[in-house]
């Protein structure tokens, strides 16, 4: 794709810290007015990425260009295009609302004039026009999440890093925060979200990088990376854990793959191929042989957990021992 039609474009970064290779030269692209879905699980390198694209780190090589602005020559004028949603939130407590946006557009030079506007403006646009007044401190997580978003909007960014923004919400603040990003990229700005919940990059992505320890493993369209998996997925629920392993070795001959063992949530997953309705009989008479009671038996189309789980080996959840290291 042409630089020109591009907002973010990065290749060969690279950075460690110590003997850690947080990223070990990663490639994507983020064409204009799209978001892009940047998959992993902690310590995968997503955090370094957001941070060395806004310029709160160096990379050690490799090049970028945000908006056609090389991120290593020119952070300042980088700066003046992007706005930063990250993973700790960057509103004061003991500010209000409005006290908050205000702070933050005066950190981008705006005009006081223009600056109480636009503040009123989004704080409209985010539902929180009737806690404009109040202390942020007094808001619910889902308001004080929305209000961090408005902070980084206030400069009216061609780029947007959302930096796991849904995480700690409930479904409803975080359906509402979705439909928030949407209306974003409709009216023209660029998106690079990072996240932990594979469904939020099915529902807003339109390309899908995955990354796994510093490294791009897969890229493509969340329908792209479903068909790597391939065929239907046979998945049921054991209420008995101590038979949970008797089921899996029941079905087993059903798949083109190993069953997978949920041991959190008792489920089992098997990957049938184009098999489709025959497995989900055979399935049925497979466990009903082995007098093994099951629930929630069904047969449905491979998620992007599946991909992850296939492409990595490893479920997308936080890595304790990457979390003592600070999230890379």
């Amino acid at each position: 794709m042409p630089s020109q039609d591009l907002a973010v474009e990065v290749c060969n970064i690279t950075k460690s810290f110590g003997a850690v290779n947080a990223l070990s030269g990663i490639d994507m692209e983020v064409p204009k007015g799209t978001i892009l879905g940047l998959l992993g699980p902690n310590g995968a390198g997503k955090t370094t990425a957001v941070r060395i694209l806004t310029t709160l780190l160096k990379p050690d090589s490799g090049t970028a260009r945000i908006e056609g602005i090389d991120l290593v020559r020119s952070p300042e004028r980088v700066r003046e295009v992007i706005g930063l949603t990250g993973q700790a939130m960057a509103i004061r407590d003991e500010l209000t609302g409005k006290e908050n946006l205000m702070m933050v557009g005066r950190l981008f030079h705006l005009p006081k004039k223009t600056l109480a506007a636009r503040a009123d403006e989004l704080l409209e646009r985010f539902g929180l026009t009737d806690a404009a007044q109040r202390a942020a401190k007094t808001y619910s997580g889902g308001m004080r999440r929305r209000l961090d978003l408005a902070a980084s909007l206030i400069s009216r960014p061609k780029v947007l890093f959302l930096d796991e923004p849904t995480t700690g919400l409930d479904p409803r603040s975080r359906i509402g925060m979705w439909e928030v990003i949407k209306e974003l990229v409709a009216g023209g700005t660029s998106v690079l979200l990072t996240t932990q919940y594979l469904e939020e990059a099915d529902e807003l992505a339109d390309g899908i990088v995955v990354i796994d320890r510093g490294t791009v493993i897969a890229l493509g369209t969340s329908s792209e990376l479903k068909d790597r998996v391939g065929g239907n997925v046979i998945e049921f629920f054991v209420p008995d854990s101590e038979a949970r392993e008797r089921a899996a070795l029941a079905v087993a001959h059903l798949g083109t793959h190993l069953p997978t063992l949920d041991s959190t949530n008792n489920n089992v997953t098997l990957r049938v191929g184009s098999a489709g309705s025959k497995a989900l009989v055979e399935a049925v008479r497979a466990l009903d042989a082995a007098d093994i009671t099951v629930e929630e038996l069904g047969l449905r189309r491979p998620s992007l957990d599946d991909v992850f789980l296939s492409l990595t080996g490893h479920e997308a959840k936080p890595d304790s021992e990457a979390l003592k290291e600070g999230q890379l």
